[in-house]
């Protein structure tokens, strides 16, 4: 099956910042939440502690900054097109594919060979994007229940006690950071599933050619061959 054309315009540079900063900051997070919750080697716990809200710090200004951006730079709706239009018009399914759930779900599991054109982003991979904001604030509220700058003040302090106490909110951390481990392995699924030329663009702003799809007429119409392929 051929593939919509991949342009920069799907993806800003502001947009791919902030994505490599989620990146870092969550790969940090993981690797020092594990080190806190199993201190396998002694002598690093004030410095995994440090590490963790620094890089908590900066995934929620980071978020904060996105959500901005979203109301000023514009992007491609979908892919195989450069027209953009302003990028928070983007985050939920559209017009083009808010009826292609079924057939989206169908493909991800191979129960159909091809799947539906029209967006940059299928069906699930916009409702699981949408649902990472909110899992972050979650995770920060949380992790500001278990910091002793914060954990005995205001909203936190009361949902320790609403939960139960210090360890009920140190198992609910523990278990939101393998949702967001399961939800990376799963991002990695869906952006690659049809290849590696989404990652190209991410990493190296390398455009891949492809079919052309227009979004005012929601339909293909035309092939672009002058963009180099890999």
């Amino acid at each position: 099956m051929a593939h919509l054309a991949h342009y920069k315009e799907a993806h800003p540079v502001p947009f791919i910042i902030t994505h490599w900063v989620n990146l870092v900051s969550m790969l940090c997070l993981i690797l020092t939440g594990f080190y806190i919750h199993f201190p396998f080697v002694a002598g690093f716990m004030g410095m995994a502690r440090g590490a963790h809200m620094f890089f908590a710090f900066v995934i929620l200004i980071n978020l904060i900054v996105r959500i901005i951006l979203a109301f000023i730079v514009k992007s491609a709706p979908a892919g195989g097109t450069r027209e953009v239009v302003t990028d928070y018009k983007n985050f939920l399914p559209q017009k083009d594919n808010r009826h292609q759930l079924g057939a989206w779900v169908k493909y991800y599991l191979f129960l159909k060979k091809d799947h539906p054109l029209g967006n940059k982003f299928g069906v699930p991979q916009k409702i699981t994007y949408f649902a990472v904001p909110f899992l972050l604030l979650l995770m920060g509220f949380v992790g500001f229940c278990l910091w002793p700058v914060t954990m005995f003040h205001g909203p936190f302090a009361a949902f320790t006690n609403l939960v139960g106490g210090l360890m009920i909110v140190r198992i609910i951390h523990y278990y939101l950071m393998w949702v967001f481990i399961l939800f990376m392995f799963i991002h990695v699924y869906l952006s690659s599933i049809e290849g590696f030329a989404p990652a190209k663009l991410m990493f190296t702003q390398k455009e891949h050619g492809g079919l052309v799809y227009d979004p005012e007429v929601h339909n293909i119409v035309g092939e672009d061959i002058d963009v180099d392929e890999d």
